[in-house]
């Protein structure tokens, strides 16, 4: 008998009928509670598959985008569109309309799934984009635009699923979306049953149980968020919530009414989370804060969670008391916080991936392990260290398919034996465990996990033609909250002639001014927050690539 593993739609079906009656997704609305049921969410699942293929005609291996915030109907209009085998493509919602339509203009969507308050910018994009013929809303009727909602389509639950091969696309998930050729990672069905099977695995220890309750904060276009947050955790049968708030007041009030257990986060959130703490318990009482220390120095000696959250009874309180921990991933878990989060009862377990290994590649869960390191790798890779670079290589069957119509792309970083170049050097213990001590890629890691590449935020400053020359780096943060992390800055170079025009005072306004005009194209999070006018031409190898190292000088 075939393994019905080895099939997302039987997966998807054995799920539904597992869970029948249990919450599987939910969100706190300003009406009250929106829940669906395991059957619920198979129901709403198959009634848009069924519209997807009968009433709008959709064929096999079409593209459904989705822009949309986390919510249930989210998850209904994922597995929908596996059911119609379509290629779904879901949108960071953060982009700016001129990143959103390079993206689109790359995977050319029949049909887009988006919420009421994405829909004029769906119909905005709509204008300019041949390919995407229809739109469908998320939530209830709208009654303004005379567009169909998932609410309002017909009640047909019959149709006949689409099964794929494990080679076929299931999701192509957008790094970038500036340049003229913006990067698509494609995710196979065979990558994500891959992750299914090996996180499954290693969560097992850390989660036995299978009525966890856990919230999610990540965006669902995020592919840890995707593949951890959501699919690996229904295919537990857990309930997850969203939150339409990242405000930690907002937040703890759904963990207590809820009796949340687990959460997937970044570190910039555990940091946060960590100053609130630290910050209450400043302002308490000489006594309390006396106590607290005491508690806090003897906790490091204390192997139990049990008698830790006993000893720091009052902070698990107001976590709802049920609170177990989180994976943390997305960048670097700062050491410190982490052991603070031990300390008091709650595990961190670290991660680590990237989009390209769909994404997960390890998650330390070991019951003694060291925060510093990310852990061994899932049971289905194969690691090594390339000796000249140090440069993490990894191969395995959740690896990428490659990057959506540029094969020259997926070959720079898939080698012909099938090792993918990570762009991170790391060390590989004897215990397997992997450690990560920098980057080759220019890649910048913001504070919230967020990843920007320099090169797209300098195709779009490259535009100008006061430009002569611009660089993009990430500069080092060494203080504060945000320690370790690295803010955007670009050095811009005028043209000669400008140069020529102006005094330095009116060039130094006039190129910033010009910078940042052409920066609203991107959105909030990948634009420059220093600007450095400089007259002297960009370090370059004999080859004419940049000296980035060389030009951070100028900025640090």
């Amino acid at each position: 008998m075939k393994d019905r593993r080895s099939n997302v739609l039987s997966l998807l079906e054995d799920k539904t009928n597992d869970y029948a009656n249990k919450i599987a997704l939910g969100i706190k609305t300003s009406y009250g509670w929106k829940e669906f049921t395991y059957n619920g969410l198979g129901l709403t699942s198959r009634k848009l598959a069924a519209y997807l293929m009968n009433d709008l005609g959709l064929k096999r291996e079409e593209r459904l985008a989705i822009l949309s915030e986390s919510k249930p109907e989210y998850g209904a209009c994922v597995f929908a569109s596996i059911i119609a085998g379509l290629i779904t493509v879901p949108l960071d919602i953060k982009l700016t309309k001129y990143e959103l339509h390079s993206i689109l203009t790359d995977c050319e969507p029949t049909v887009m799934l988006v919420s009421q308050h994405y829909v004029e910018m769906a119909l905005e994009l709509q204008k300019e984009l041949p390919s995407l013929k229809h739109i469908i809303v998320m939530d209830e009727p709208s009654y303004n635009q005379g567009l169909e909602s998932i609410y309002t389509i017909p009640n047909n639950y019959t149709c006949k699923w689409r099964h794929r091969s494990k080679k076929s696309t299931l999701f192509i998930i957008y790094t970038s979306g500036t340049t003229g050729a913006p990067k698509g990672v494609e995710i196979s069905f065979g990558n994500m049953l891959s992750q299914l099977d090996d996180l499954k695995y290693a969560l097992d220890k850390i989660l036995p149980k299978k009525d966890i309750r856990m919230l999610s904060i990540l965006p669902m276009n995020h592919l840890f968020e995707m593949t951890v947050g959501f699919s690996t955790f229904l295919n537990f049968g857990f309930s997850v919530y969203y939150t339409q708030s990242l405000k930690p007041k907002d937040i703890l009030g759904i963990m207590r009414d809820k009796k949340i257990q687990f959460m997937i986060v970044v570190p910039a959130f555990l940091k946060l989370l960590k100053t609130a703490i630290e910050s209450e318990i400043r302002n308490s009482s000489k006594t309390t804060q006396i106590l607290f220390n005491l508690m806090f120095n003897t906790a490091k000696f204390i192997p139990s969670r049990r008698i830790k959250k006993l000893m720091f009874k009052k902070i698990h309180t107001k976590f709802g008391g049920n609170f177990i921990g989180c994976i943390s991933g997305g960048a670097p878990l700062d050491v410190q916080v982490g052991e603070f989060f031990e300390r008091i009862g709650l595990e961190v377990y670290q991660g680590y991936g990237l989009s390209e290994t769909s994404p997960v590649v390890s998650v330390n869960t070991d019951k003694i392990r060291d925060l510093a390191s990310v852990g061994a790798p899932l049971k289905s890779y194969q690691t090594k260290i390339d000796k000249e670079t140090g440069e993490l290589l990894l191969k395995g069957p959740a690896v990428m398919k490659g990057y959506h119509n540029q094969p020259e792309l997926t070959a720079s970083v898939i080698d012909e034996d099938g090792w993918l170049h990570t762009g991170d050097i790391a060390q590989i213990h004897k215990n397997g465990h992997i450690y990560i001590t920098g980057r080759i890629k220019n890649m910048i890691v913001l504070s919230g996990g967020k990843k920007v590449f320099p090169e797209e935020v300098e195709s779009v400053l490259e535009k100008s033609d006061y430009f002569a020359e611009v660089c993009v780096i990430g500069v080092s943060r060494t203080f504060g909250a945000k320690d370790g992390t690295e803010d955007i800055a670009a050095v811009i170079v005028p043209t000669d002639e400008l140069i020529s025009k102006y005094d330095n005072e009116t060039l130094d306004k006039l190129i910033k001014d010009e910078a940042k005009r052409l920066c609203t194209r991107l959105t909030p999070y990948k634009r420059p927050v220093n600007i450095i006018v400089s007259k002297k031409a960009l370090p370059r190898t004999s080859t004419r690539k940049l000296k980035r190292n060389e030009i951070k000088e100028l900025v640090v």
